[in-house]
This record gives structure tokens, sequence and C-alpha cells, in this order.
């Protein structure tokens, strides 16, 4: 924006070169861009995002089950697990235990799985999400953690595509400045040699 401005006001001063214009020029086009076009770029990434992780949420509400399990044993052993096995969202203390539940098509499984502290005894039952074969199963996304993961993917597109345009800028200025040296190099060049004899005696 400083660029953008300074050439403006100083337009029609003798001293802005052509240079400066495209400068300006420039950083006014990756203005627009960052603008315009990320912002564009954020919101499709983010609503492509959505759009899947919804398609995921339904296959996976589609094929995964909340079943009752019946405790067999309980571990001794307590361990740390951030999450809470009935749903909650705060962290909580796990344990393992040894439990048996049904499958979809009537069979018994059995095996080890997380549980809340708050179990004690064999007997208690324990809810946990199986699979269409009544295998264990994570929780099935829900729709907040995928609204949060397309917020995060559209601002990071959005990011990307800031950082790109004005990596590009930069990379454009640094090129006309090594230009414009360049050819002061080849005019002092052909100058040079003769500065401050013009008129002199031999």
């Amino acid at each position: 924006m400083r660029a953008v401005s300074g050439v403006w006001r100083w337009r029609h001063n003798p001293l802005c070169r052509v240079t400066d214009r495209r400068e300006a020029w420039l950083a006014l086009w990756a203005l627009v861009l960052v603008l315009v076009v990320a912002p564009a770029v954020g919101c499709l990434c983010g609503l492509f995002a959505d759009s899947s992780l919804r398609d995921a949420i339904r296959e996976q509400q589609a094929h995964r089950h909340r079943v009752s399990a019946v405790v067999v044993s309980v571990s001794a052993r307590p361990a740390a697990f951030p999450g809470d096995p009935e749903g909650g969202a705060g962290p909580a203390t796990w344990q393992s235990v040894t439990a048996r539940w049904k499958a979809q098509d009537g069979r018994e499984r059995h095996g080890t799985v997380p549980a809340s502290a708050r179990v004690h005894k064999p007997g208690e039952r324990v809810r946990i999400w199986t699979d269409d074969r009544g295998g264990l199963a994570p929780r099935p996304m829900d729709a907040a953690t995928a609204a949060i993961h397309s917020g995060l993917a559209g601002a990071g597109a959005f990011l990307l595509t800031a950082g790109a345009v004005e990596a590009a800028r930069r990379t454009g200025v640094r090129f006309m400045v090594r230009r414009r040296y360049e050819r002061l190099d080849r005019a002092w060049a052909a100058v040079g040699p003769d500065w401050g004899r013009t008129g002199a005696g031999p």
C-alpha cells in the first residue's frame, strides 16, 4: 500500500522512475490477489473439505454401531487417555477392560476395550463402537469437529495463497531492482571514465 500510494502521489514527479511505477503496479496486483483471490481460494477449499468430511461422517454413521459390552475383567493398572469413552470432550482416566459383546450378525465377540475408571467390577456394562463385522471402531466424527477441520483447511489455504502472492511480489521486486542496478552499471561503465573531464583542456 505504501508503494502504491507513494507512486500515486509522485506520479508526475520527474524523479519517479519507470521501475518505481512498475513496482507500484506489482504491489497493487498483489494487493488485489490477497484481498480477492486468496479469500476465494480459502472459501473453496473450506467448502470442499466440508463436503468431503460430511460424506465421511455419513459413511461412518452408516457402518459404525454403538453397542453395550459386558465387562469380564478389569485391569489393575489404569492409564490416562484423552477424551471420554462415553463421548465426553474433557480428559478422563481410562482403564483397559476385557469385555464381550454381540456383533450385528448376532455372533458374540470379546476383546480388550477402554472404559472409564468408574468401572470397578465384572458384570458392569460399557458402551463401545463397532463396525459392521463387530470389531472395535473409533467413534464417528461429529458435525462440530468437521466444521472445525473445514475452517482450518480454509484458513490454511488462504494463508498459503497470500504467502505465495507475497513471495512472488518480493521475487518480482528483487528481479526489477537487480535489472535496475545492471542498467546503472552499464551506464556508469559507458560514462564513468570521462566523468569530470568535460571541457577540460588537453
